[in-house]
């Protein structure tokens, strides 16, 4: 079987998300819309890959909101479109906080700035923690989305929704895909300054995020599993 994951900026790897998907079988390809010489002017025009040669297409994480036409309106109409043609088809598409707001809005829901970010190690609330656990997961978002119409809400927390399924396709709020060098990745690319606004401390979530690699990972591959399985009909 074969992955397409678009990877929206240059420091957001597969993580455990990426090892699982290898662990059962899946050729991986990864996309990447916004170079890192255009990270600080993203509105690129991007080409996307034929999704009709992948059996799964998973949409990860990004610094930039799915709702700002303006700043990244070239690629992310686009995407917008290819998610929606992806998900109405039956294609099993798993979308990641930007993923799952991009499927949020390509199928009717809403995404918009949330009253306050998440940043950090945050449980959640599941109906089904045989599909997605209630954590904890690691959260660096500013945005919320709505459930789209037809879709079913999985989990939860006071802060926005967190998990839904629909057709084939999950989309999550949290990331999975996260461990401690990608979080490095992402505080060295300007995510230092933004801990600190919302009042953290960055060295010690770092060293925390460190210290909850092996159950993070145990947590993704029971994500993944159950997606694949349950969801998707891929294992």
């Amino acid at each position: 079987m074969k992955a397409l994951v678009i990877q929206h900026d240059h420091v957001s790897p597969t993580g455990p998300l990426g090892r699982r998907l290898e662990h059962h079988g899946f050729e991986i390809t990864e996309f990447l819309v916004v170079p890192k010489e255009s990270f600080k002017d993203p509105n690129v025009t991007v080409e996307f890959p034929n999704p009709d040669d992948f059996d799964l297409v998973v949409f990860l994480g990004a610094p930039w909101g799915a709702w700002d036409d303006k700043c990244i309106g070239n690629w992310l109409t686009p995407e917008i479109e290819l998610c929606r043609d992806l998900v109405t088809a039956n294609k099993p598409v798993l979308g990641i906080c930007f993923g799952g707001q991009l499927m949020a809005r390509a199928l009717g829901g809403t995404v918009a700035p949330g009253q306050h970010p998440e940043i950090g190690w945050t449980y959640i609330w599941s109906d089904d923690q045989t599909l997605v656990g209630n954590g904890p997961w690691f959260q660096f978002h500013y945005d919320r989305f709505t459930v789209p119409p037809g879709a079913v809400e999985i989990a939860r927390n006071p802060v926005a929704p967190q998990a839904f399924t629909i057709n084939r396709s999950l989309g999550v709020q949290f990331h999975p895909e996260l461990d401690s060098a990608a979080l490095k990745g992402w505080l060295d690319e300007g995510g230092w300054p933004s801990v600190a606004e919302d009042h953290q401390d960055g060295e010690i979530m770092l060293a925390q995020t460190v210290a909850e690699d092996a159950a993070g990972e145990a947590r993704t591959y029971a994500l993944v599993d159950a997606y694949l399985s349950r969801v998707a009909g891929l294992i």
